[in-house]
């Protein structure tokens, strides 16, 4: 077995983190690495201290579950908690960003999004783009 690339080894852990996720209907994980460093790591769930959507169900509002946080969202809030900056960040995303967790990871100062599968809606890749950060579609083959 070969050793794998950066963007291989990072989208591995990615995969590995969504296994945390605690809502039934999509399962995402988010790693964010600077300088070949894992900065945070973050899953779809609900905050800390309130029920989970594997125990209660799913709260849908609109057609999307309510309950729980993006992965996204859930890894910068975790930056936020430890005094962690993200700025030159890459973010390595089981599934591309919603709009409103692009919007963050810009915000964020994310310059990179490395993700696998595409999300229903295809607002955040595109806000991304106009903000100048590199999308990137991961397959183990483009990025061996």
């Amino acid at each position: 077995m070969a050793r794998p690339s950066w963007d291989e080894y990072f989208m591995e852990l990615a995969q590995v983190v969504a296994k945390r996720s605690t809502c039934n209907r999509r399962k995402v994980g988010t790693v964010l690495v600077r300088d070949k460093r894992i900065l945070t790591t973050g899953y779809n769930g609900s905050p800390s201290g309130l029920p989970h959507c594997t125990d209660v169900g799913c709260l849908v509002v609109d057609g999307h579950c309510v309950r729980a946080i993006h992965a996204e969202q859930n890894a910068i809030i975790q930056a936020a908690l430890h005094g962690i900056t993200l700025k030159g960040a890459t973010c390595y995303v089981t599934s591309s960003p919603c709009v409103h967790c692009a919007k963050m990871l810009i915000a964020a100062g994310i310059e990179r999004i490395v993700y696998m599968d595409e999300y229903t809606e295809q607002i955040g890749l595109e806000m991304a783009r106009q903000a100048g950060v590199v999308m990137e579609r991961f397959t183990p083959s483009s990025h061996s």
